[in-house]
């Protein structure tokens, strides 16, 4: 198991910028919270990006239904994807969860349909 990646601890941070930083863009990380929790795959993505595109297809190829939510493109919403990142500690999209689980983007979910790990998470 890897170390976490270190972050700025809380006694490291003013209460303005704590606040700030939890507000930071508070509806989008509620959306995506509440999907994430609600549904058992949701995927988060942007437009125009080709990853998230594969992934759906993929995941629509192996017959898996998900949540998809769309923030933008290159060309908009980018301090929404980026509250959405700060949120779930990943760096790009699409970001994949399962059953509440962040297991990653493209690579990795297609690494999970191929050896059987997302579908059997899903219990199917």
């Amino acid at each position: 198991m890897t170390t976490p990646r270190s972050i700025l601890s809380e006694d490291k941070r003013s209460p303005a910028v704590a606040e700030a930083a939890a507000n930071f863009h508070r509806d989008v990380v509620d959306q995506v919270r509440s999907a994430v929790e609600r549904d058992p795959v949701v995927v988060v993505g942007m437009a125009q990006n080709p990853f998230v595109k594969r992934v759906r297809e993929a995941l629509t190829k192996a017959g898996v239904q998900f949540t998809y939510l769309e923030y933008g493109s290159y060309f908009g919403m980018w301090k929404q994807r980026l509250a959405i990142k700060m949120w779930s500690g990943w760096p790009t999209f699409p970001q994949v969860y399962v059953r509440g689980t962040l297991i990653g983007g493209f690579n990795d979910t297609q690494k999970a349909l191929e050896d059987g790990s997302l579908k059997k998470q899903l219990g199917s």
